[in-house]
């Protein structure tokens, strides 16, 4: 257990399927002292711990608030990550963001179809999970559209993307 600090930020990394969010957030949690930071992945917690698919009724929405809310409580800066499709997840952000202690900061990790399949060619989902599938799970510049939310594109590299996540977190953190 951690000893709670003054209102930890909330961040959250979405996008695409392949557009690096995952990555992103496990070098955020690298990059500060261990035990700073708890990473929330969609992926995680909808296939794995509640196996549930991404539609219709689930307890997944629940359980990632109770989540975030608990990992925020106990003063770790939480990171949210997945590809959360505002129409469907757009109720969820905007109770979390109102009720966030800290800051929150919004990215938007906005990847180009073309550079979603050149991505996805080259993990290993790739051989369970066509190139069609995942085109027709893009979906184009899909933004929250809340206060301050930031569009990192396709033009920032991996090292671009930690940078700028933890010259904000500095900043207000």
């Amino acid at each position: 257990m951690t000893t709670p600090r003054c209102a930890p930020p909330f961040v959250v990394l979405r996008g695409n399927s392949a557009s690096g969010k995952s990555t992103i957030a496990r070098r955020v949690q690298r990059a500060l002292p261990r035990g700073e930071v708890a990473v929330i992945g969609q992926d995680h917690v909808r296939r794995e711990l509640l196996w549930e698919h991404d539609s219709g009724p689930g307890d997944t929405v629940g359980l990632l608030e109770s989540m975030v809310r608990h990992c925020l409580g106990i003063g770790r800066i939480t990171v949210l990550e997945g590809i959360f499709g505002a129409e469907r997840y757009h109720g969820m952000f905007a109770r979390l963001l109102q009720d966030a202690p800290g800051p929150p900061l919004v990215y938007y990790l906005d990847v180009s179809l073309p550079e979603t399949l050149r991505r996805h060619a080259g993990k290993s989902i790739a051989a369970h999970v066509p190139a069609e599938v995942v085109a027709a799970w893009y979906r184009p510049h899909d933004v929250l559209g809340v206060p301050g939310e930031l569009v990192l594109g396709e033009e920032l590299d991996e090292e671009a993307m930690l940078e700028r996540i933890l010259a904000d977190l500095a900043r207000h953190g």
